[in-house]
Parts: C-alpha cells; sequence; structure tokens
C-alpha cells in the first residue's frame, strides 16, 4: 500500500492474527484500539482483525498498477460492471446497518475485480470501496490514514490542471461565469470609470482569470483608453495565495491596456470581517465570483451569512456555479447512491478525454476525483475542523431558493453566452460525440427559462451556472 513498508505491514498483519488465534481477549481488545478498528461489542459480526487485515493487503495487491492479470472489461463481460455497482450497493447497505461481516465479503469480491487501469465502472468502484473501507476504521487507525491520504498541494494543483486541459468540466465554469462578469462591465462602461472589482471568494489557483484578462484586453484598444482590474481572492493559505498571484501578475503584464491588481487574503472569519468593513469605491462595476464556494460550506447558516453579506455589497453581478446533485450529509445511504451516478458519469466521460493507459488519467482520478468520492463518503467521519473541506451538493431548485431569499433576482443568460458553452463543447470535439445532440458525450442544457446554463455528460446534468442581480 502507498506509503507503507510492505514488510512492515505484513509484520502488523501476523501479529494481530497471531493475538487473535491465541484468544487473548485482553491483548485482542488492546490491539484493536490501537489499530482503531471500528467495534461493537453487542455486534456479532464484528470484523475480525485477520479478516480486515487480508482486505487491506488484498487492497495492497489491486492497487499495483502493473498488474498484467487485470485491465478493462471486454464487451463481452459488460455485466460484471453492473455486478461490481451491485456489490457497492449492498456493501453500503451492510455497513449503513452494521453488517460488517457481509460487507467485509462483498468488498473482497470488489477488490477482487476492480482495478485502476480498467474500464471507468472498474475505476470508479475502486475509490468508493476505499471509501467504504474506510469506515470500518476509527479515526485512529493507520490504515484509515493509508486509505483516506491526502494528496500532496502540488499533486492536487497538477490533477487539477489535468483535468482543466483534457475535459471542459471546468472551462465551462470559468468561461460562463466570466462572460457574465464581462456583460455586466459593459453594461456600466458610461458610469463604472473603466473599473472592475471582482470578490472571488475561492480564488483556488487562479485559472479562472486569464480568460477574462484577455476579454478586457480586447476591449481596451490602446494605453489611453486602458481598464483597471482588481481582483479580491480568497484562499486556503497564504502559500497559494502568493503562487495564484504571481501567475496572474505575470500573465497581466502581456497586456499593456490593463491595469491590473491582485489582492490575496487567507479565508478565515477573521479576515472576512475585516474586509466587510471596507467600503465599496465610487463607480466601479462589483462582481462577485461564486464558482464552487458555497457548496464547501460547512452549514445552512454559513451560506445564509455568505449570500447576506454579497447582497450587502450591492453588486452589478453575482455569478454562481455549484455541481448538481441531491446529497443529504445525514443520511449515508442516499448519499452514496447520488454520488456514486454522479461520479460513474464523471469517470464515464474520461474514458473519451484520455486513454485508459494514460498516466494523466490516473492522476486525474486519483488526487482529484477519488479524493473527493472518499471524502464525500467518509462527510461524517470527518473532524470538526475538515467538516468544511466536504462538499455540499444540492440541485438548481435549491440553490434557486437560496438566492431569491438573500434578495437576488436571476438574469437570463445571453445568447452568446450559450453560443459560447457550445462552441466550447464544439472545440473539444475529442470529448464528445456531439454537443447538443441526443447521442451522448457532453451537452449543454437551457434551463429555468434561459436563467441558468448546464453542463451535462449524456442525460446527466453535472454542474449548472446562474448570474444574479440585487433586487
Amino acid at each position: 500500500m502507498e506509503g507503507v513498508d510492505h514488510e512492515e505491514f505484513l509484520s502488523l498483519g501476523l501479529a494481530v492474527v497471531t493475538d487473535y488465534k491465541l484468544g487473548c481477549e485482553r491483548k485482542r481488545k488492546r490491539k484493536r484500539k490501537e489499530l482503531g478498528f471500528a467495534s461493537d461489542s453487542g455486534d456479532h459480526e464484528i470484523c475480525e482483525e485477520g479478516k480486515i487485515l487480508s482486505l487491506l493487503q488484498l487492497r495492497e495487491q489491486m492497487m499495483k498498477i502493473n498488474d498484467h492479470m487485470k485491465g478493462p472489461l471486454s464487451h463481452h463481460e459488460d455485466g460484471k460492471g453492473l455486478h461490481l455497482i451491485h456489490l457497492l450497493l449492498i456493501s453500503a447497505t451492510s455497513i449503513n446497518e452494521k453488517k460488517v461481516a457481509s460487507a467485509m465479503k462483498n468488498l473482497t469480491e470488489l477488490y477482487q475485480n476492480v482495478c485502476l487501469n480498467g474500464d471507468s465502472i472498474q475505476r470508479v468502484a475502486t475509490y468508493f470501496a476505499d471509501g467504504l473501507v474506510a469506515r470500518l476504521l476509527t479515526r485512529k487507525s493507520p490504515f484509515y490514514n493509508m486509505i483516506m491520504k491526502v494528496p500532496t498541494p502540488d499533486e492536487e494543483f497538477s490533477a487539477f490542471t489535468e483535468l482543466y486541459k483534457v475535459s471542459p468540466f471546468y472551462q465551462f465554469a470559468h468561461f460562463t461565469a466570466n462572460q457574465a462578469i464581462l456583460e455586466a462591465f459593459e453594461k456600466e462602461e458610461d458610469t463604472n470609470n473603466r473599473a472592475l472589482h471582482v470578490i472571488d471568494f475561492d480564488v483556488s489557483y487562479g485559472l479562472q482569470w486569464p480568460s477574462l484578462l484577455q476579454s478586457l484586453s480586447e476591449k481596451a484598444t490602446s494605453n489611453n483608453n486602458r481598464i483597471w482590474i482588481k481582483i479580491t481572492g480568497f484562499g486556503r493559505s497564504l502559500e497559494e495565495l502568493q503562487e495564484t498571484e504571481s501567475r496572474l501578475v505575470s500573465f497581466a503584464k502581456s497586456f499593456r491596456n490593463l491595469v491590473f491588481e491582485f489582492h490575496g487574503l487567507v479565508r478565515s472569519s477573521s479576515t472576512i470581517e475585516l474586509f466587510k468593513t471596507k467600503k465599496k469605491i465610487k463607480n466601479e462595476t462589483v462582481a462577485v465570483n461564486l464558482v464552487f464556494h458555497l457548496n464547501s460550506l460547512n452549514t445552512s447558516s454559513d451560506i445564509s451569512e455568505t449570500l447576506t453579506y454579497v447582497n450587502s455589497t450591492r453588486p452589478s453581478v453575482v455569478v454562481l456555479v455549484e455541481q448538481e446533485g441531491t446529497r443529504n450529509t445525514h443520511n449515508f445511504l442516499s448519499r452514496f447512491v447520488e454520488s456514486l451516478h454522479y461520479f460513474a458519469a464523471i469517470f464515464d466521460s474520461l474514458d473519451d478525454c484520455l486513454p485508459l493507459d494514460s498516466a494523466e488519467r490516473l492522476k486525474i482520478e486519483k488526487n482529484h476525483l477519488g479524493k473527493e468520492i472518499k471524502s464525500v463518503i467518509n462527510h461524517d467521519h470527518k473532524l470538526e475542523s475538515e467538516i468544511n473541506n466536504c462538499t455540499r451538493f444540492e440541485k438548481m431548485e435549491t440553490w434557486k431558493w437560496r438566492m431569491e431569499s438573500h434578495g437576488f433576482s436571476g438574469i437570463k443568460q445571453s445568447s452568446v453566452s450559450i453560443m459560447q458553452a457550445k462552441l466550447l463543447l464544439k472545440m473539444r470535439s475529442q470529448c464528445c460525440t456531439t454537443h447538443d445532440g441526443e447521442n451522448g458525450g457532453f451537452r449543454v442544457f437551457e434551463r429555468d427559462e434561459g436563467r441558468a446554463i448546464s453542463l451535462g455528460w449524456q442525460e446527466r446534468i453535472l454542474i449548472t451556472a446562474s448570474s444574479w442581480c440585487c433586487v
């Protein structure tokens, strides 16, 4: 298993199995506590140490990517894909009902048939199986940390940029949001002193903004007609913000007709409160960017507080982009099933974007999508300090209700925005068979009487973008 010495792992397994066979109850209980196995003294189907270690060792073998005995399911084995989904659902149900022995049996069969270089069903099942195994362990278990190991910042950034390049998923979100911001700026050109202030509540790696800078530069045809643009971006760490600022400032230097400023703030309650006290500069277009941000907030009250503050700034436009789904964080099974449908579509779409033996695809799935899957499944196992890193997926109708109840009104998407989205899919022809037909691939959906636009894979809606103004 990754990051674990193989001999040390086997020694641990041998020690635990030996203790169990000796029947030393006191030592067995102490070993269980040290290794962090989840248990319930009243449950006669408690997972035995030897079995859990055998399962983890089986997982270790599965994680060896160069195992030539495994590979994608053939056309004649399509039924096996459905069987894998069936095993996942049975395992999840067993864990939910605390039937650990049944879960172990089905997870063992799963690990014997999944593979990180197989087809989309085999691959997505691998990460969901990992998430389920993590639920059998306590937070103190070293095996829990192995399974839930978080990628390094560099690994996360690399996976994110790879997905950004090969799939229209994030590009659709960013280009649609930027078009709404650009249109709001153009609408106020007579009164805004050619100044635009974007408040980005989750600037992340800053990949959204180069295309907006380029579009603004095309509007500013000369140095005598320069445009001022300031981005205030909230981020997870000072290092991330400094790297983001460096990339954006370097990119902006190529546009002499733009005056660019970047102000990074580490996201915390104190920095947000301090930012709230700052007054809006007179005669500038203010745009608030809520792309994949509200879904990361811990509670409904946090979302409400954020939207209340956003409304108080009286922005010209608020852009909202969220992943589509109904995932009740308090109901494990419904969260599991909804997540399985959603990520199965994402993994399926990657098969059209990258070959099965692609190192880039493995990187994307391991350090970006896989991390998100395991996080969603184990949301209720997280520490309080980690919960706000788990995504809250909700339907467009729910976000619409939230926005309207906080004083916002939806803006109809322009024809340019819709054409741009469809053109993006057409340009990425290697990723989609048809961009608005019925034969599959990525598709664009106009929704809510034109006030929202969604990106879907076949019939499954993945993300929805909308823009809002204050009532």
